[in-house]
């Protein structure tokens, strides 16, 4: 089922999951891979992600990394994928840094100078863009970019920014994802930062990062994919983003999105498929068939109840979470579904999920 057969951010809410007869591999000639919570976490391959992928990669599909994360330079983030096993190349790696730096280029002049409230892969992201990254209010710098600069960064570097900003000067935010997973769990993102500096001065900061615009504009030219894929754990941010750029998407279930949260989840969150981990990217999707009050997804039945989500069958766990979908969905049309769905998830737990 195409994005315009299920619907769009103009032609109303998406129903219920989507199936392909194809595997997504075949189907899609580029996948534009999230990276922390898909690919690795914690510095470490997730389960089925380096094999997934090389398999991915033989059979002819493009890859595509692309990360909120502004810290790392697209020189260090395709290291350390080859350090996993994942052999790629920094013109493989789109970042939110590279989409801000482009952002600001278009509003100043070049050569201005742009006060850095962030890490190296800002800087290099600004200086590919012709700017020059400063580190004080007191340096004139005609913009502010902000980016997640890791654990580390110094608190007086949020000082300096704010000053910039008191005095008139435009605020830019490579991305605003309030968590970041790490291997230890979930930790302050840079959004976490960028409210901060926000409570701070009263501002408020031009985006880059995904779901907004500027990001899938960066994908878009620097990969040239025609029939893209996204693939994240997000739905906020990678899942948004698939919507808002009129795109089909893939949620795997290795990040910080649950089963409820998926459920509950409004018509721009709602993936085109969802799979476990990047196996999913080898596979076709079984389809999600709506009859009689119910949605059916292999051998499940998933429909709603009074005040509550239904679900009988058996058979995979997963497909019973795609039934569930479709039937929470269809109930909340274009708002949240409402509906109790504890008994449900804890169904699909108990199966294995």
């Amino acid at each position: 089922m195409s994005q315009s057969e299920r619907g769009s951010a103009d032609s109303g809410p998406r129903v219920r999951p989507g199936g392909s007869a194809r595997a997504l591999s075949e189907a899609y000639d580029t996948a534009l891979l999230d990276l922390d919570g898909v690919v690795y976490a914690g510095g470490h391959a997730i389960d089925h992600a380096v094999d997934s992928l090389a398999t991915a990669r033989d059979g002819g599909m493009a890859l595509a990394y692309v990360t909120n994360n502004a810290l790392r330079t697209p020189d260090t983030v395709a290291g350390h994928l080859s350090e996993l096993g994942i052999p790629t190349e920094a013109e493989d790696v789109i970042t939110s840094a590279q989409a801000v730096a482009r952002l600001i280029s278009e509003q100043v002049p070049e050569g201005a100078r742009v006060l850095v409230v962030g890490g190296e892969g800002l800087r290099v992201a600004l200086r590919e863009r012709g700017l020059v990254p400063v580190e004080s209010a007191d340096d004139d710098p005609a913009a502010v970019a902000q980016g997640f600069g890791g654990p580390d960064m110094a608190w007086g570097r949020f000082a300096e920014g704010c000053y910039a900003i008191a005095r008139g000067v435009p605020w830019f935010a490579s991305n605003t994802d309030l968590t970041i997973p790490s291997g230890r769990g979930i930790a302050p993102g840079n959004g976490a930062a960028v409210e901060v500096v926000r409570i701070a001065t009263g501002a408020e900061p031009q985006v880059a990062g995904k779901p907004l615009p500027p990001m899938h504009r960066e994908t878009v030219l620097r990969t040239g994919a025609e029939t893209p894929l996204v693939v994240g754990d997000r739905l906020d941010t990678d899942i948004e983003g698939a919507f808002n750029g009129g795109v089909d998407s893939l949620l795997v279930l290795t990040g910080v999105t649950d089963g409820a949260q998926l459920l509950a989840a409004p018509p721009q969150h709602r993936p085109t498929y969802v799979d476990r981990d990047l196996r999913g990217l080898l596979r076709g999707q079984p389809e999600v068939e709506a009859a009689d009050g119910a949605v059916r997804c292999g051998g499940w039945v998933a429909s709603a109840g009074d005040g509550c989500l239904e679900l009988s069958g058996e058979g995979d766990p997963l497909d019973g979470l795609r039934a569930l979908c479709g039937a929470a969905w269809a109930a909340a049309e274009d708002g949240v579904c409402e509906l109790d769905s504890v008994k449900v998830l804890e169904q699909l737990g108990e199966a294995g999920l």
